[in-house]
């Protein structure tokens, strides 16, 4: 089998990983360039891999995430690898000279979330959240070609921002798996829906980040970061409109939720658009 069959073939196993899961955002935008989109496909199956192997594994699951650290920390040195995620995802790496870094510390994060079921603090879950959440801003950053600590931080907390939605969301689904990511102290003192909603409103403030993060980018990788804080927001408002109960049921985001997504993604990028034409009108 030739190379380029072989990568053909994985790549259109991550292609189907992205479509197959439940989302809130949109992985690659339409509108984004095919190569940037096969890219956030591909980094998007390895964060679901992840996941999944921490998740799905039972009681296997630190065997297989050691594995699969393995097969990760060889891939960085060079060495073929033969997960189909991990053969899409060498030329990318290649290409782009992406660290290793943020692909171990994701898989660090899977490897504490079997030893560790609860949080206290939010400093404690802050920090989990900068293995969990922050590394995947970091790679979408590379595959957009932007870089510096200021443009790193404010990723960091639009993706943590992100996380926090998510946990607040997935309360039931957590439950369900032996972990919880409210904090323990607000769960005694306010109940569960009260720790969702301060989970919502930090959420919410972490994301406002994105609006700078944004004037920082190119057009393209503006609409897409533009989709992932507004999906950010989508789920904060299904919480709301359930009353932050979602220890009862998991609130989703419509069709028509996404579509508005979209479309407030369109519209932001049509401003700045407009704003940066009447500034060179008046220079």
């Amino acid at each position: 089998m030739s190379e380029s069959f072989e990568r053909s073939a994985a790549d259109a196993y991550c292609a189907r990983m992205a479509s197959g899961h439940y989302e809130n955002f949109i992985v690659a935008s339409r509108f984004a360039h095919p190569l940037v989109r096969r890219d956030l496909r591909r980094i998007y199956a390895f964060c679901r891999s992840t996941d999944d192997f921490g998740d799905e594994s039972g009681d296997a699951a630190l065997t297989r995430l050691e594995r699969w650290r393995d097969e990760v920390v060889a891939l960085f040195e060079g060495r073929m690898p033969v997960h189909p995620v991990l053969v899409a995802l060498q030329e990318t790496v290649e290409r782009l000279h992406m660290p290793a870094a943020p692909f171990l510390d994701l898989i660090a994060a899977n490897v504490q979330d079997q030893r560790v079921d609860h949080y206290d603090s939010m400093a404690e879950l802050h920090s989990y959240c900068e293995h969990s959440a922050a590394p995947v801003g970091r790679m979408v950053l590379k595959v957009f070609g932007i870089g510096g600590a200021d443009a790193e931080q404010l990723s960091d907390d639009v993706c943590i921002g992100l996380q926090l939605a998510n946990f607040a969301q997935d309360v039931s689904v957590d439950r369900g798996k032996g972990r919880c990511y409210l904090l323990a102290p607000e769960v005694s003192r306010d109940g569960i829906a009260g720790a969702v909603k301060a989970h919502c409103e930090r959420a919410r403030t972490l994301l406002a980040s994105g609006y700078d993060l944004e004037a920082m980018a190119p057009p393209a990788l503006r609409f897409q970061l533009a989709l992932y804080r507004l999906g950010g927001l989508a789920i904060i408002a299904a919480i709301e409109r359930c009353g932050y109960h979602t220890d009862v049921q998991r609130p989703a985001v419509s069709a028509a939720g996404k579509a508005k997504t979209l479309g407030g993604a369109l519209l932001r990028l049509a401003r700045r658009g407009d704003q940066h034409m009447r500034r060179a009108e008046t220079a």
